[in-house]
């Protein structure tokens, strides 16, 4: 008797010094002011910002060059080139072939046009099984003193490069002038930037995205890329060149994509003897605000332009400082090309302290200066013949449309990028086989490479939390069961996690609650979760599980403000990361702070999101281990699918939201996957019926290949599925009773 009046005067004790506080006891007064969530945004784009500039120095001592010879120096840097080559996705097989196949009919001959001392043909090459290339060959009409592939920018057609379509100043014909010096030219086409295409009018869809960028989003998340791609089709040019033979020497010859290209392509393939990059080459820490098909994995974390060329090292690369391409914003996706800056390139240049390397012109006029051209011919041992100049060849085919062939190309790309989705499922099956489900021990010691995997390869990793979490908040609400607490962390300087704290105010003296964080969607609050007043598809979730007596937090996400977070995924990427690897850190803050409390059982924190926060609570458990459950809340679904498909409306290929995709998800881990990391948690998918995310039949199909590896581990009463006749929303009942079971707290009786 004496004990239970004693922790009654206790508890009034409490509630009576909580009553006079405006904060959590144990933190220090919030006063900021104005809207939280975008200064939050905000503090995560600097803190990107930082980064991107500390990586200058930081790839730089990555490089670790054996110079003591050629062959040394190709082996020390030879695991930099197979990992440039798995970022831009130039990793499938190129078809073998024993020659270049003429295009013509009797209509439209093959030879289109001849000109003084070199003939041109209308040519493809097989690149990859259902992908070719398709362009000019510029032949010499004797042994050629050098073999070329000149790549035109995307909005260039082969035709344009040679002289034969209008658009081009004689002098930027580099293609038409290299093959009057002599040298066998093969113009490739490159996908352009218009959206003629870009859609499936099967199902009524339509976008404004350029055709490069149609192409990128699909295959970025089949770890694919439109650059390598391309990059592609200029090796099996070299695949040719070099089974020809003759003693002739190789070199690439880009303007502005194609610039990017003739990069890439010489830095991956020491077969290309010499490389002029001509309109791009510039420091990249702004790739970010450049047109999203430039958006490279990794490519500021270990490489930059710089670091391109010393993989190209010690082979010749002249660089000409040109006027390159100005591309406007195209569609909703932000990024811009603008010419690259003289000063820009040449301080990239410079950093790349490359031997044998050369720089041209001044960053104005066009591309194929005099000087350049010699430059090449001279590094690749050859001894010009006519003048680089002279009249235009004449045109066999006046009027030649390339707009077919642009669609060819673009759907074969397209294609084969389809049949990857399609496969990836098997490509999964085979990498995951590994996984012991014998028992649960054996399970979680086996699971562990491919959590790492997660971490490293598909959400990557920033900087661990660096100041200690000082803890801020001031009551946002007083309800009749509940208080309500605004609360900011810091994660970083000037970073910090921000939520409302929901604390049941029937907690007695020295009792540990389990904790509930409840995740909003895109666009959203904690104020849409927590405020028992809301009128949304949250149903006020937060506040009905504070009413049943669990401590509630429900975060600030930063997936809010449009392209203020977005452009963060765009920051991140080249360093090898996404929004989230931030993410993640702000809740390992979070729950880390949670567990020091008082009232809270750090065993007993679960995660239950809607939406956006669905999409989060297949991410962030799996690697913050103080998560013991986790609710996927409409999204649960064939992610991989959705990413990439063009046969289906629900597909991200159909809307802006240009941040969704992630480097090769699609081989190495769906929906199933990530679950199998949160395993042997428990976990439940909530799904309602007439859910506009995707179909029931996505949903079902994913979840059958969780709900048998919990079976495999004898543990199926530790994951659910719920159905309910409804829309994109909290439904709160099977949930809710999944809660109560797992984080082992009673059920009202009311």
């Amino acid at each position: 008797m004496k004990r239970t009046l004693m922790a009654t005067l206790l508890l009034i004790a409490m509630e009576v010094m909580m009553a006079a506080q405006t904060e959590l006891p144990g933190t220090r007064p919030l006063e900021m002011q104005g809207d939280i969530a975008a200064a939050m945004v905000a503090g995560l784009r600097e803190f990107m910002l930082r980064q991107i500039e500390a990586s200058v120095a930081s790839r730089e001592k990555l490089w670790k060059r054996d110079s003591s010879s050629p062959e040394a120096y190709a082996r020390s840097v030879a695991p930099r080139r197979e990992r440039l080559r798995a970022y831009i996705g130039a990793v499938d097989p190129r078809v073998p072939f024993e020659g270049i196949e003429l295009v013509g009919t009797t209509a439209v001959p093959a030879q289109v046009a001849e000109g003084e001392g070199y003939r041109v043909f209308a040519v493809r090459w097989p690149v990859l099984e259902g992908v070719d290339a398709e362009g000019l060959m510029l032949q010499p009409t004797r042994d050629p003193i050098a073999k070329v592939v000149a790549i035109p920018d995307a909005d260039w057609s082969p035709e344009m490069l040679a002289g034969l379509a209008p658009g081009l100043p004689p002098e930027a014909q580099f293609a038409r002038r290299l093959a009057r010096y002599g040298c066998l030219v093969l113009v490739p086409t490159i996908i352009d930037r218009k959206a003629t295409w870009s859609g499936n009018p099967r199902i009524g869809r339509k976008t404004d995205q350029s055709h490069r960028e149609w192409v990128y989003r699909m295959a970025y998340e089949m770890g694919r890329h439109i650059i390598g791609y391309e990059v592609q089709k200029v090796l099996a040019a070299v695949d040719w060149f070099a089974r020809e033979g003759g003693g002739a020497r190789v070199g690439v010859f880009g303007y502005g994509e194609g610039g990017l290209l003739a990069l890439y392509a010489a830095a991956l393939d020491e077969r290309i003897d010499a490389a002029v990059v001509s309109g791009y080459f510039q420091a990249r820490e702004r790739v970010w605000q450049e047109p999203i098909y430039r958006n490279v994995w990794g490519l500021l974390h270990e490489f930059g332009d710089a670091g391109l060329a010393k993989l190209i090292e010690p082979r010749p690369l002249i660089v000409e400082a040109s006027r390159g391409p100005t591309v406007g914003k195209q569609g909703s996706t932000p990024g811009e090309l603008v010419s690259p800056p003289f000063e820009s390139t040449k301080a990239e240049f410079e950093k790349a302290r490359a031997m044998n390397s050369r720089l041209k012109g001044d960053g104005d006029g066009p591309p194929g200066r005099e000087d350049t051209l010699h430059a090449l011919l001279e590094v690749l041992g050859a001894a010009p013949g006519l003048k680089g100049d002279g009249p235009p060849p004449a045109d066999f085919r006046h009027g030649f449309d390339p707009a077919p062939r642009m669609r060819r190309q673009l759907d074969q790309l397209v294609a084969f990028t389809q049949r990857l989705m399609r496969l990836s499922e098997y490509r999964r099956e085979a990498l995951w086989a590994k996984v012991n489900h014998s028992s649960v021990e054996a399970y979680a010691k086996s699971i562990e490479p491919y959590r790492e995997m997660f971490r490293k390869e598909l959400i990557g990793e920033v900087p661990p939390p660096s100041v200690p979490p000082n803890p801020r908040s001031r009551v946002i609400y007083d309800e009749a069961r509940w208080t309500g607490y605004e609360v900011v962390l810091d994660v970083w300087p000037g970073v910090f996690a921000y939520g409302i704290l929901l604390l049941p105010k029937d907690i007695e003296p020295g009792e540990r609650r389990p904790v509930v964080v409840c995740q909003h969607g895109l666009e959203g609050r904690p104020q849409d979760v927590a405020d028992p007043k809301a009128q949304n598809c949250y149903h006020r979730y937060a506040a009905r599980l504070a009413d049943r007596g669990f401590v509630v937090f429900a975060p600030q996400n930063p997936y809010i403000g449009g392209d203020a977070f977005r452009v963060i995924q765009r920051m991140a990427n080249p360093l090898r990361c996404s929004l989230f690897s931030l993410i993640i850190r702000q809740h390992e803050v979070i729950t880390d702070w949670l567990a020091t409390l008082p009232f809270v059982d750090a065993d007993r924190i679960g995660f239950y999101g809607l939406s956006y926060g669905g999409k989060s609570a297949m991410r962030i458990p799996v690697l913050v281990p103080r998560y013991c459950l986790s609710i996927c809340s409409a999204d649960f679904n064939e992610w991989v699918v959705k990413n990439v498909t063009i046969e289906a409306p629900y597909s991200y290929m159909f809307t802006g939201e240009y941040e969704m995709f992630e480097f090769d998800l699609g081989h190495k881990a769906n929906y199933a996957e990530m679950a199998a990391l949160i395993a042997p948690r428990p976990f439940m998918v909530e799904r309602g019926h007439r859910d506009g995310v995707a179909p029931d039949e996505w949903v079902a199909y994913e979840y059958a290949k969780v709900r048998r590896r919990y079976a495999d581990l004898k543990l199926p009463d530790r994951t659910e599925i719920e159905f309910f006749d409804g829309p994109h929303e909290i439904h709160a009942v099977g949930t809710f009773r999944f809660l109560h079971r797992h984080l082992r707290w009673p059920e009202p009786r009311d």
